[in-house]
């Protein structure tokens, strides 16, 4: 298995040149160029350390015998069944406020692996690349917070407080999910057989080196006659 980008294909580029006219684009290459995100980034690595410290389960993580990264599919398992309570609320009435539960807790206990194989995929990235997967991790934080509320509120029988966390966990994790999306389709984050390599179709991105600055033919020592 291979990684895309890592630390032996992109070099880190601090400060990406922003392009493009969409708000968006900006809004990525700012997230890209987040410096106070490798302070975070330390921290992560500390945390996910236990998934990622070991080779051999970093490697099943990320899709070792799949022939490709195996947490874009995974994260259609919460993000799916969080979907699916949120259009119960919605649409199903009082009749399908249990159901709702269930799905939203079943959700969240997906996420606990779905969360491992993205950390497993992010050990190998490096920067700006890296800086996206902290602010990616950041949301999703949140996002599981917010919908971990929900579900301890409809427990306590205060469905409306629920339904209200809920969309706003939805809303938060849409917004990761765009970062998600970034990573592996403009970026080329995700891990795949080398086979994939060989045969000349599999994604590839490079980024040129950073020149070095060149030495400025200047003295700075007085000039005597």
């Amino acid at each position: 298995m291979t990684s895309q980008p890592g630390p032996a294909h992109l070099p880190d580029v601090a400060s990406p040149t922003p392009s493009g006219g969409s708000p968006l684009v900006r809004l990525v290459h700012a997230v890209e160029g987040w410096r106070a995100a490798d302070a975070l980034a330390d921290v992560l690595a500390r945390v996910s350390s236990p998934v990622t410290g070991s080779r051999p389960l970093r490697e099943l993580l990320q899709g070792r015998g799949a022939g490709h990264a195996i947490h874009p599919p995974m994260t259609d398992l919460p993000v799916g069944l969080w979907t699916s309570a949120v259009v119960l609320d919605l649409l199903g009435g009082e009749g399908s406020r249990e159901a709702a539960r269930r799905l939203l807790g079943v959700g969240l206990l997906t996420a606990v692996p779905t969360a491992a194989t993205g950390f497993a995929e992010w050990h190998d990235t490096t920067n700006p690349e890296r800086r996206v997967g902290v602010a990616h991790a950041l949301l999703n934080t949140a996002a599981l917070a917010l919908l971990g509320t929900s579900y301890a509120a409809r427990t306590r029988d205060r469905h409306r407080t629920g339904v209200a966390t809920a969309l706003a966990g939805m809303g938060v994790a849409t917004a990761s999910a765009f970062l998600g999306g970034h990573l592996a389709t403009a970026r080329k984050v995700g891990t795949r057989d080398t086979a994939f390599d060989r045969d000349g179709v599999g994604p590839t991105l490079t980024r040129p080196v950073p020149p070095a600055p060149i030495a400025s033919s200047r003295s700075d020592d007085p000039v005597t006659d």
